[in-house]
């Protein structure tokens, strides 16, 4: 069974009522670069991204920005 990793961006937007040009801000990541994290547009997660993310939003659980699901093939 494949699996593939998923980026849960949007619940953390919906979570905090952000813009994503706002998370940018906050984030000191390129608004491009959150789009393509979030519509799962990335071939690669760079982890110092996902580590600002959570220092900024206070996620003490990586699965609250990342998953990794199933692939029904």
């Amino acid at each position: 069974m494949e699996k593939k990793v998923t980026v849960k961006l949007q619940n953390i937007v919906q979570k905090h009522d952000l813009s994503l040009r706002e998370m940018s801000r906050l984030t000191d990541i390129p608004r491009p670069t959150l789009s393509k994290l979030m519509n799962q547009k990335m071939q690669y997660i760079h982890l110092p991204h996902i580590l600002r993310i959570a220092d900024v939003f206070g996620v003490d659980d990586i699965r609250e920005i990342i998953d990794l699901e199933k692939i029904n093939t």
